[in-house]
């Protein structure tokens, strides 16, 4: 087995565990099985390898949500299991930290200063923060074609803030990405914003 290999397996059971008891919204079957979260930090880290990413942006995209969705006490097992630049890397993806009693500041208000965070950034962080977006938008497509508009239900934000956010955030990266990234992540982003027009006002 490979460093890389070895690393990306530590940081799969790292990330597993801190989502422990999570799952994707709305991915219930027939059979009423949702499922782990833990499946998308690693279509996240798909994303990141086939768009050309390294080892510490691929490892930082299975542990991407772990500060977000896990706390800040992630933060420690993430530098000492896989080094300062991963955990930098997973910093610059969170847009918010829950507290000791698991709040997190409100969605918009983290959601505009994640946008702000993104448009004044540069290096390997705007491709591991592009390959999650692009993640939840083929998800929020596929998951609109499959269940109509309902799925604006499963969003804090519901369907204009949802909508408000994916558009800001295609044209923060505009420019700054990989072409085919880029071209994935408008590609996607217009599919989702032409069902969405097809719903009405």
């Amino acid at each position: 087995m490979t460093s890389f290999e070895s690393r990306f397996e530590a940081a799969l059971c790292l990330a597993a565990q801190a989502h422990r008891g999570q799952s994707r919204k709305g991915t219930a079957n027939a059979s009423g099985l949702a499922l782990p979260y833990i499946t998308h930090p690693v279509a996240v880290a798909t994303l990141v390898q086939r768009h050309g990413g390294d080892a510490e942006q691929i490892i930082a995209a299975l542990l991407h949500d772990v500060l977000e969705d896990g706390g800040a006490h992630w933060a420690e097992p993430i530098a000492a299991g896989f080094g300062p630049e991963v955990l930098a890397l997973v910093r610059f993806c969170t847009d918010g930290v829950p507290d000791a009693s698991g709040h997190k500041a409100p969605w918009r208000v983290r959601k505009e200063a994640y946008l702000a965070h993104l448009a004044r950034a540069m290096g390997p962080g705007l491709l591991v923060s592009a390959c999650d977006k692009l993640a939840n938008l083929q998800a929020i497509h596929l998951d609109r074609l499959e269940c109509g508009a309902v799925v604006w239900s499963r969003f804090s934000a519901g369907r204009a803030g949802t909508l408000w956010y994916y558009g800001a955030l295609v044209e923060t990266f505009a420019g700054r990405l990989p072409a085919a990234l880029e071209q994935a992540l408008r590609r996607e982003w217009a599919a989702v914003e032409t069902l969405a027009d097809e719903e009405g006002p």
